[in-house]
């Protein structure tokens, strides 16, 4: 079979290489999935390129958390029925060696979810990081229930999904930063009652008279080192930031706004989610996609021969939206 892996840290085109493998064989617990697409997300990429740690966990990585395709084999305890189910795809390569960057990857049955026959496999690759970080940021401490929510980068992969998460949580209005006119039409479209152009001089104003000048209840915040000083000057007082990236290893706050103004802080990061939290984010997602209530942008597709492509759109954020890697047939 064939996969993309890396054994060393460093440019896509430099250490991103596709070879034959053996096949992988489920164990107990387990199922082998054919792969069809495979999402290529950030950290997949800060990862290959070794801005995180420059010593690899293992001398050998397949890339990639995310994906979607078709269970063709399951290991003892799991159920034979699921041969030939549709299935999502999450933390594939997350203290993993083996992502779905290959025609096959094995995972524990858990994390091979059902994939509803109205939704492509290209949207599937999309969801077990961007969805369900979206769903948690929206869900999160009580949720967004008639409150105001201003999400951080309405066009992104997060953000796009944020928007509606949001949304059909029952928000009572969403607004959204962007950097163009193209990505204010996509936050537009995916929900958004605004859309404010964050490079302008008005931004904060424009979004506290959204409000009434009140500010916004919940900031869904994919970048809190850039964004802090707008962050505080739009959110209302007791309001909350929940924080799902950062452009920065560190960075810093002013404390007296933040105690002033009762500012909650919250972080959390898709991977490590609780299992309660998970199960809630999996059966809300997998309700609206079956009812079709989800929009998906993905922006660009690269067969798995052009990975490291793939890995530069991302890296240089060249792309409004999700990257798939094709990896097979469905």
């Amino acid at each position: 079979m064939q996969a993309a892996f890396y054994e060393a840290t460093g440019p896509a085109r430099e250490v991103l290489h596709l070879g034959q493998m053996e096949l992988p064989q489920p164990g107990p617990g387990e199922v082998r999935v054919r792969v069809v697409c495979s999402g290529v997300n950030p950290s997949d990429v800060k990862g290959r390129a070794g801005l995180r740690n420059k010593v690899l966990p293992f001398p050998r990585i397949v890339p990639h958390s995310d994906g979607a395709g078709i269970v063709d084999a399951v290991g003892t305890g799991v159920a034979a029925p699921r041969v030939g189910e549709r299935v999502w795809l999450w933390n594939g390569a997350w203290k993993r060696a083996w992502g779905t960057a290959a025609e096959y990857v094995v995972l524990p049955a858990p994390q091979a979810v059902h994939l509803p026959d109205n939704v492509g496999y290209d949207a599937g690759a999309c969801l077990g990081i961007p969805a369900l970080t979206a769903y948690q940021a929206a869900a999160v401490d009580g949720g967004v229930v008639g409150r105001s929510v201003l999400v951080a980068g309405g066009a992104g992969a997060v953000g796009h999904y944020a928007i509606q998460c949001a949304r059909l949580l029952g928000a009572r209005q969403v607004i959204s930063t962007v950097s163009s006119d193209a990505k204010a039409r996509l936050a537009l479209d995916a929900g958004a009652d605004l859309a404010v152009d964050y490079r302008s001089g008005d931004a904060a104003e424009r979004v506290r008279a959204a409000t009434g000048g009140a500010g916004v209840d919940r900031i869904i915040e994919v970048d809190i080192a850039a964004n802090a000083a707008l962050d505080l000057q739009v959110l209302k007082p007791g309001g909350d930031i929940v924080v799902y990236g950062s452009g920065a290893g560190e960075f810093k706050l002013p404390f007296f706004p933040l105690i002033l103004n009762n500012v909650r802080l919250r972080f959390f990061i898709v991977y490590e989610l609780p299992p309660a939290d998970r199960a809630q984010a999996q059966a809300h997602v997998g309700d609206w996609l079956r009812r079709g209530a989800l929009r998906h942008n993905v922006a660009a597709r690269f067969p798995l021969a052009r990975i490291a492509e793939a890995h530069e759109l991302v890296e240089w954020g060249q792309a409004t939206g999700n990257v798939v890697v094709e990896c097979g047939q469905p």
